[in-house]
């Protein structure tokens, strides 16, 4: 069975299949980098929690920059946000995302 969690025309929030949630790439507001990663995990933790899981449940994460010279700064607030010992499959790349404003984007996978 599939489950669609906050489904509009275009996308769902949430994939539920075969005990994996599938959620759409979140973006943060903020100025900076710190304060978009931030938002955005938080934003990522709703989205576990209506899912039924947590980050130490993630399997995957693909991470979007608008600039890989932000790398080091996105990882600050990553490293502190990932339970000790749970990191997920990971990659992280260069992107122009949907708005110039934008910074970061993350897409995580996660049993549930």
């Amino acid at each position: 069975m599939i489950e669609r969690i906050e489904t509009s025309a275009r996308m769902s929030k949430i994939v539920k299949h075969n005990g994996v949630a599938y959620l759409c790439g979140q973006v943060g507001d903020g100025a900076t980098v710190t304060e978009q990663t931030r938002d955005c995990l938080s934003r990522v933790d709703a989205l576990l929690e209506k899912a039924g899981s947590s980050p130490d449940q993630m399997l995957q994460a693909v991470i979007w920059l608008a600039n890989m010279a932000d790398f080091a700064e996105m990882n600050a607030v990553w490293d502190a946000w990932i339970p000790e010992g749970q990191a997920p499959a990971r990659a992280c790349g260069e992107a122009k995302l949907a708005h110039p404003e934008l910074k970061v984007e993350i897409i995580v996978t996660a049993a549930y």
